[in-house]
């Protein structure tokens, strides 16, 4: 492997300038590979925004139909869908305004851009969710008690028919284009308007049964479709505050880059990969890999430009950082020594993953770091006894083992 590696170096200069300017100008942009795709004079926060005011202009139109035709019925589901329209399109300013401001280049103040906006926007959008599913709770409650009989006309049926099918396109228009740009504001806003159409459909049947039958549904459809807005608010919530305090990165596009990474013929491991997000648009990473002892540091240094620019070209993420976990690969000693301690780390239950070893037979050390499930109730004390077992099999080295973090 080492030959392999050395030969390499030839690679050069050249390619570390290349690879380093390509860096440089990804976080400058704050640009990713879903832009690929797009026509050149488009952007990602151009589509977000025409998108967007493709959904307001729909969901203006139907709040003022349904309000009307809500008013003139006296049906408190006509207008709680109403307002839920309108909760949607005040949704869509706030997305367009995130969009607007994630877009902005980076600046002194804001280096690696403005992309995480779009968090705070889609916080701001769930709160509007979540009054509007409150507000309609608290007003179908209160017809509930005090009940009125509904108005339902010819018009009714007609215009919330007509919802049905405009929320149905809008959906999947908006959804499909969420996913094209990897909007999750977009993503969700379509999710929503397609749960719209099912709520319109609601209504509609419960003004179908009253005209036929004379029975008064409305008020306890508006207490559904209450509950499915606050679900939707809080589901928008929960995953927007996970973006912000950051959650675990797609278990997929990890594997990608750890496979991506492991590609290079100096890498026999990739481990303690971190993703940082700076937006939908800016994922920033660092990540240690297992090479043989025998490189120099030049060879390293063209092995970490070639594989930062092999995952950048790829998967659109910017490793800004490779740790080095030299691999023992001149003593029989030392293989030996490693075969035992995996023996005895790995042996033990909640135990996912034994990395970065290392030992040296002139100054006695042992070093390495250990992985334990999140699951496992006393992670300390499994790690002092694995600890106290590993030392004990070797009393004359000193154990330096870190217990690392399942990422």
């Amino acid at each position: 492997m080492h030959g392999i590696c050395a030969s390499r170096s030839e690679e050069g200069s050249a390619e570390r300038r290349k690879t380093m300017a390509q860096e440089t100008q990804r976080i400058s942009d704050t640009q990713g590979p879903t832009q690929d795709h797009l026509p050149p004079e488009e952007s990602r926060d151009r589509v977000i925004v025409r998108t967007s005011l493709v959904g307001i202009a729909a969901n203006l139109l139907l709040a003022g139909f349904k309000a009307a035709v809500g008013l003139l019925s006296h049906s408190i589901a006509v207008v709680l869908d109403a307002l839920n329209n309108l909760s949607d399109a005040l949704s869509s300013v706030v997305t367009i305004i995130g969009a607007r401001f994630a877009a902005q280049k980076p600046d002194r103040e804001h280096p690696l851009g403005h992309g995480r906006a779009e968090y705070l926007s889609a916080l701001a959008v769930s709160a509007i969710v979540l009054y509007a599913g409150i507000t309609a709770l608290v007003e179908s409650v209160k017809k509930i008690l005090h009940p009125t009989l509904p108005d339902y006309r010819a018009s009714t049926l007609v215009v919330l028919a007509a919802a049905v099918v405009v929320k149905l396109l809008l959906g999947r228009y908006v959804k499909r284009t969420g996913e094209r740009i990897n909007s999750g504001s977009l993503t969700a806003s379509g999710s929503d308007a397609l749960y719209d159409a099912i709520l319109s459909a609601s209504v509609l049947f419960s003004a179908v049964i009253f005209l036929l039958w004379h029975v008064n549904l409305e008020a306890w459809v508006g207490l559904i479709i209450a509950v499915f807005i606050i679900h939707s608010g809080r589901e928008m919530l929960t995953e927007t505050v996970d973006d912000i305090l950051g959650k675990r990165m797609d278990r997929e596009l990890v594997s990608q880059l750890k496979k991506t990474i492991c590609e290079d013929e100096c890498v026999s491991g990739a481990y303690d990969l971190l993703l940082h997000s700076y937006g939908p648009e800016l994922l920033l990473g660092s990540v240690h890999v297992e090479v043989p002892d025998t490189m120099t540091a030049d060879e390293i240094d063209v092995m970490e430009r070639r594989i930062a620019q092999r995952v950048y070209q790829k998967h659109g993420v910017v490793l800004t950082g490779i740790g080095i976990y030299s691999v023992n690969s001149r003593s029989e000693g030392i293989r030996a020594i490693r075969t035992e301690v995996t023996r005895l780390v790995m042996g033990h239950d909640g135990v996912l993953q034994m990395h970065g070893f290392y030992a040296d037979l002139e100054k006695k050390t042992i070093s390495l770091d250990v992985i334990l499930d999140f699951a496992v109730d006393n992670r300390e004390a499994l790690f002092g006894e694995i600890q106290e077992e590993v030392q004990k099999a070797f009393p004359d080295y000193e154990l330096r083992m870190n217990m690392d973090v399942d990422v």
